[in-house]
């Protein structure tokens, strides 16, 4: 149960290793284009558009790495005083209960509106955008299966009172 969980690991590192690449990207590109834009007076949608890209791709991809090494957002008024025991069956009722129904619904209600991008292909966001809205709307149904893959790979952890 644990080795298949740290195999469901695997996939999400894998992704980190990636995506993490487009935070480096990120700042030069959004940079020249400030640089561009302010210094220069030159102006281009697509490359606004591309940092815009990257940022989606970063964080949709990149959050099924920060639910494996626990880096999510949490309010821990009453959860950091409680026992590891309690903490344990709130994470598991919590994965089970909240996350893993609101990816299900989410994965489910988006996946209409992925499939009519890709039938069209659908176009860019502003005029001279990139072409690609289908690639970016894609990323809401692997944002869904990588959450659900890492809350699977939790709750085993949780089950088999491993650390996460």
């Amino acid at each position: 149960m644990l080795a298949f969980a740290d195999r469901l690991d695997i996939i999400n590192l894998a992704v980190a290793r990636v995506v993490r690449w487009l935070a480096i990207l990120m700042v030069p590109m959004q940079f020249g284009i400030v640089l561009g834009r302010y210094v220069f007076g030159v102006n281009s949608i697509a490359l606004q558009e591309s940092v815009l890209y990257m940022h989606a791709t970063f964080f949709m991809l990149g959050a099924g790495y920060t639910l494996l090494v626990d880096g999510h957002v949490r309010v821990d008024v009453f959860y950091a005083k409680l026992s590891d025991a309690a903490k344990r069956r709130i994470d598991i009722l919590g994965n089970l209960i909240f996350l893993q129904p609101a990816m299900v619904a989410l994965g489910y209600w988006s996946w209409p509106t992925v499939r009519n991008s890709w039938a069209i292909p659908e176009g860019p966001i502003s005029v001279g955008g990139i072409e690609a809205v289908f690639l970016l709307k894609s990323l809401i149904p692997l944002f869904c299966v990588l959450i659900l893959l890492q809350s699977v790979a939790c709750l085993l952890r949780l089950v088999g009172h491993r650390p996460i």
